[in-house]
Order: structure tokens, then C-alpha cells, then sequence
């Protein structure tokens, strides 16, 4: 029998690759008679972790420096370079992520991308010419104003008065100005989210509050998106309405709009890049995983995406979650364990993530050696 374990991150317990690796160690334990073949490859969906899953692919070096935290105080990002340096994987969630941002702390009228345009800048000096860019986690409702000033852009006032609190100012920018003599490589961006900049299904409404938005301050959010969206002109206009541009507080308008660059689903561009098709076609039984799945999980999630790749080919799927909404999921994923324990608290219970795991798989795994004629 031949296995693959496609796993997303386990969030605030596990990357991808530390998921895999204990759900292949849990079988390999479980597993009565002669082991199976089990191939790890860990996937993203564009959000937080899709640097680590393309470096974990194909190999490469992390590079880090220091840049502008959401907040503006300075923090130490880390990106990854792959293919002999020529391709920057960038996620904005390590410069400008809500992670970076205590409970208390988050203000989304100041929460800026500043940082991840410094990370931008930092890959383009290393002379790549390729950058993806992983959007999502973010703290920020900025539009991508604050990647763009670090990237050289201008926000004048009537005035002529260079604007250069953004995006606290946004509102009284009259004039864009693009950088002089900058020429910059060409950026994908992997969206783990459909909505459109503004309006009921954008950003500001439905990502929002979790970042920190009251819904008596939707208008005034909403009114400052809209008023860069007139300073961008008709591309702006365009990009407003694309899948994807309201991601991250719009910072894939933001990436469209300042760089030119390429919205797409972050599944399938992670999935193309590390050959899921050919290994999920090689495996008789494929498993994949991520902390929470839900209704949400159905929406272009990772998992998701592993698991309607596998129906597809004709394969059965099994997953594991840190907590399930509800059982009927089953019906789309197959079998599935959640490892929690309804004993323990959720920090405990993320502390013990790769315990919990790898325990829930050794079981499975004796399972599933069990009844190996029909495995699931």
C-alpha cells in the first residue's frame, strides 16, 4: 500500500512539514505486517506556512531581515529563496501578520504592510526575478498602501505634501506617484480568500472585526479603500473587483494595482509547484489534515483542495483535525479523527498538538493495517 500524507499547518501548533512528519511516524508505529510506503508532502493554501511548504519541496535557503511590524516597531521576518535564488516565496503574515499584534494592541486604522514591502525589497536586491507572495493572517486593512510607500511609491496631498503615515492619512491623498527607474519582477499572488475589495463581501466587513474593525467604523474603512481605489484610476476600478483583492486587508489590490501582479488560488499554485497531481496519482490512500475544519474549510482551503484532487483520480482520503465542526464533513473527506481532548484546554491541547497526532495516527494506522483490503 502506498500512502501520501498531504497535511496543511496545524495553526498555533504545527507547520505542515511537523504534521506530516508525526501523522507518517504515528502510522509507521500503528501499522501491523510490513509497512507501507508513505510519502510526506505538505501543502499551503497561500496563507501563513507557504514559504516553509515550497522550501520544504524544493529546497533552498531562508533568508531573514529586519523590518516595519504591522505597529511600526521593528520585528525580524524571514522569507524563503528557492530555485538556485531565482524565486523569492514571501509571506506577508511573517512582516505584517495579526500574529505580530497583541489582543489589546490591534488597531487597524494604523496597521500598515510596510514590512512585507521591505521584504519585497529586500528579495528584489538579492536580484530574484520571480516573487510569490503568500497573502493572508494579516493584521492590516491598508489596501497594500504601506508595501507600496516602502517600495518607493508617493502619496502627495492637494498641497503636494508628501503623506508619509500611512494609511492613518490615506483620505487626504490626492496624487499617486510611482517610484522612479524601478523595475519589479514578476509577483503571483496566492490568495487563500475570494472576496472582492470592497462592498458587503470585502474585506473590511468580513475580515474586519477580526482584526479590530467596530462595525460602527465599517464606513469609514470602507470610504478609505474606495477613495484609493479613484487615486489607482480605472486599473484600480478593475482590481477592485478581481477574486482575491480583498485578501488581506486588500493587499492583493494593493499587489495587482503597485505591482502588476498575477491573483491566484493559493492552493493551486502550491499544488502545481510541488507535483501533488503526479503523487496524489501514485498513492492508494491519501491523508491530509489541518487544525480546524469547518464550513470555511470547503472555500478553497488547502485540504479542501487535496481532498476533490484525490476524488478526481479516483482515490480514497482520510483526515485529521485539531477540532471538527461538524461530522458531516465525512461525507467530503472521508474518515475523519479529530485529536483534541475535550479534557484538556485549548493552549494545552495546542502544546500537545504533535503528541495528540501522532497518537491518533498510530491508531489509525492499526486500523488501517487491519483492514488493508479495504482501507477506509
Amino acid at each position: 500500500m502506498r500512502l501520501l500524507v498531504a497535511c496543511d499547518k496545524f495553526k498555533g501548533s504545527l507547520g505542515a512539514p511537523e504534521a506530516c512528519e508525526a501523522v507518517a511516524e504515528g502510522l509507521r508505529e500503528g501499522w501491523i505486517g510490513a509497512l507501507p510506503e508513505i510519502e510526506c508532502l505538505p501543502i499551503a493554501d497561500g496563507g501563513d506556512g507557504i514559504a516553509e511548504t515550497l522550501l520544504a519541496a524544493s529546497g533552498g535557503e531562508w533568508v531573514e531581515c529586519q523590518v516595519r511590524g504591522p505597529l511600526g516597531s521593528p520585528v525580524t521576518a524571514g522569507y524563503a529563496l528557492i530555485e538556485n535564488g531565482r524565486t523569492a516565496v514571501i509571506e506577508m503574515a511573517k512582516a505584517s501578520g495579526i500574529v505580530l499584534v497583541g489582543e489589546e494592541e490591534k488597531d487597524p486604522l494604523r496597521a500598515t504592510t510596510y514590512g512585507t514591502g521591505q521584504l519585497i525589497l529586500d528579495a528584489m536586491r538579492r536580484g530574484v526575478g520571480e516573487i510569490l507572495l503568500g497573502i493572508g493572517g494579516s493584521a492590516t486593512n491598508d489596501g497594500g498602501t504601506g508595501m507600496a510607500e516602502a517600495l518607493g511609491f508617493r502619496f502627495e496631498d492637494d498641497a503636494g505634501t508628501l503623506l508619509a503615515d500611512l494609511p492613518v492619512h490615506l483620505g487626504r491623498a490626492a496624487r499617486l506617484l510611482h517610484p522612479d527607474k524601478t523595475t519589479f519582477p514578476k509577483v503571483t499572488v496566492a490568495c487563500d480568500v475570494t472576496n472582492p475589495l470592497l462592498g458587503p463581501d470585502g474585506c473590511t466587513r468580513v475580515y474586519g472585526p477580526q482584526k479590530g474593525i467596530r462595525p460602527e467604523d465599517f464606513e469609514a474603512h470602507e470610504s478609505r479603500l474606495a477613495h484609493l481605489v479613484t487615486l489607482t484610476g480605472p486599473h484600480g476600478e478593475n482590481a477592485a473587483l478581481l477574486p482575491g483583492s480583498g485578501a488581506a486587508g486588500g493587499l492583493g489590490f494593493g499587489a495587482r494595482v503597485f505591482l502588476d501582479a498575477a491573483l491566484v488560488p493559493g492552493f493551486d499554485l502550491v499544488s502545481s509547484r510541488i507535483g501533488l497531481a503526479d503523487a496524489v496519482a501514485a498513492a492508494d490512500l491519501v491523508i491530509t489534515g489541518e487544525g480546524r475544519l469547518d464550513s470555511q474549510s470547503l472555500q478553497g482551503k488547502g485540504p479542501h483542495g487535496v481532498v476533490r484532487l484525490a476524488r478526481s483520480l479516483g482515490k480514497k482520503t482520510a483526515a485529521f483535525c485539531g477540532s471538527l465542526e461538524n461530522r458531516a464533513l465525512e461525507e467530503e473527506f472521508g474518515p475523519i479523527l479529530e485529536i483534541r481532548n475535550d479534557s484538556l484546554d485549548l493552549a494545552t491541547n495546542l502544546a500537545r498538538g504533535r503528541e495528540h497526532l501522532w497518537e491518533a495516527a498510530r491508531h489509525f494506522g492499526q486500523t488501517l493495517s487491519s483492514h488493508s483490503s479495504d482501507p477506509v
